[in-house]
């Protein structure tokens, strides 16, 4: 069997994730109980300019990691799929990780101030890890 498209579907998924703003739109996303948010929102948190954030939903919708719906004039995003929460729980957890022994007080306070993402036992992990870099400040 070729794997070389199941591969190709992968490196568009990730090609997608690989810019701030939609690391950043994926995250408010994930943070809200029903995976969803209005663009209004998504605008206030993100401070994208409104033809920015239109273009960065569009690629996340072409790979298939969010979808909208319309009512009226407001349009809602959403995740199609709890497990891009969990990626970015694992992402999260890569970054405090990576940062363990290197960390200044504004990255640990720029990662205090990130949306909490669901998963218990993730955000256990995390929050050890982040008191961890914290300790090692002091």
């Amino acid at each position: 069997m070729d794997t070389q498209p199941l591969y190709k579907i992968k490196a568009d998924l990730f090609k997608a994730l690989a810019h701030p703003s939609r690391l950043q739109v994926l995250e408010v996303l994930a943070a809200d109980p029903d995976l969803s948010a209005p663009v209004s929102r998504l605008l206030e948190v993100t401070g994208a300019e409104p033809s920015a954030l239109s273009q960065h939903l569009a690629v996340l919708k072409r790979v298939g990691v969010v979808e909208s719906t319309r009512t009226g004039n407001l349009v809602d995003y959403r995740l199609t799929e709890p497990l891009i929460a969990e990626l970015l729980v694992v992402a999260r957890a890569f970054l405090v990780t990576r940062l363990t022994g290197e960390a200044t007080r504004g990255q640990i306070a720029a990662l205090r101030r990130l949306p909490a993402l669901p998963g218990a036992s993730a955000r256990a992990v995390l929050d050890a890890a982040v008191a961890a870099l914290e300790e090692e400040e002091r």
